[in-house]
């Protein structure tokens, strides 16, 4: 087993949820190679024709990745592996955060074709295809955004790409949307966190009254500006919004997460073309990140 490969464990988990092997084209190559292979190229950010030969053929490493980045195949294993999470009670949502953090493309990530992707040997886009590619331009070049909902164990929750010019706050509710955590004994998924957390860039009557609606606790600091704008408009300017020191202190994980999935080299850099190739190389780092994240089920969690 080389560096950064799969462990045993780590392998007994993901293989009951991968796609099946055989069928129409013929037996796929051995799936924990290739993820190996994949994991490898993520982790060192090195091109697809660079990938060392005991991964096999860079070509099936790659094609495997961008399918299953179409298809939602990264998607749903992320999903089977936090629902065990959750099984074992080992996902804190006593505090929930959302941050973002901006990515530098390559330039080897511009010119995508104009023309809509389809998944390979399926008439259908793929799930997470932008028509702007996630890229966006600056001063500094192109960037690309990514959006995070953490938990407390250091565990990604949901993820949303966007260029790297866009707002946080807009992002807010698409972000939260796609918290969907399965339940082993059926039913419905679990997607409201007790508690959320954010920066002042999440401060908006649009979000709060989303967050209210939802029934959903909230520490979020309120900018300067809108404060003194609501203490100039009086009785008219509302209440002040709650704000517990102690629990934005918390708000530290998510940045803590982010940081350990730009120990991917290809997550911190954007190398890949198509908006929904980087979301499934994030995935794939979100994965590795789940699947190593520290157990918290014995610690106490401030609720």
């Amino acid at each position: 087993m080389g560096r950064g490969d799969l462990t045993n464990d780590e392998w007994a988990r993901l293989a009951p949820h991968l796609p099946k092997s055989g069928g129409r084209g013929g037996r796929w190559s051995d799936h924990r190679i290739v993820i190996n292979g994949i994991l490898s190229r993520i982790r060192t950010g090195v091109p697809w024709r660079g990938l060392p030969n005991r991964f096999g053929s860079w070509k099936t490493a790659y094609e495997r990745h961008r399918r299953w980045s179409a298809d939602g195949t990264w998607d749903r294993m992320v999903q089977a592996v936090q629902t065990e999470a959750d099984a074992r009670g080992r996902i804190d949502w006593g505090m929930v955060s959302v941050d973002s953090t901006s990515c530098r493309a390559h330039q080897h990530a511009a010119g995508a074709p104009r023309r809509t992707p389809r998944v390979p040997k399926r008439r259908s886009t793929p799930r997470q295809h932008r028509p702007d590619e996630g890229l966006g331009r600056s001063r500094s070049g192109l960037t690309s955004k990514i959006h995070l909902a953490g938990e407390g164990g250091l565990r990604p929750l949901a993820l949303l790409i966007t260029p790297g010019q866009w707002g946080d706050s807009p992002q807010l509710i698409p972000v939260l949307e796609r918290i969907r955590v399965k339940r082993l004994g059926g039913g419905h998924p679990r997607t409201r966190p007790d508690h959320l957390g954010g920066d002042k860039a999440y401060s908006s009557r649009r979000n709060r009254r989303y967050l209210r609606r939802r029934q959903i606790k909230h520490t979020i600091p309120e900018p300067k500006d809108q404060l003194a704008n609501r203490r100039r408009r009086g009785s008219r300017g509302g209440r002040p919004a709650g704000f517990d020191k102690e629990r934005c202190k918390r708000r530290n994980e998510v940045e803590r997460t982010i940081n350990r999935l730009k120990h991917f080299r290809a997550v911190a850099t954007r190398y890949d073309k198509r908006a929904c190739v980087f979301h499934g190389t994030v995935t794939v780092a979100s994965l590795r990140r789940c699947g190593s994240a520290r157990d918290r089920a014995d610690k106490t969690v401030a609720s």
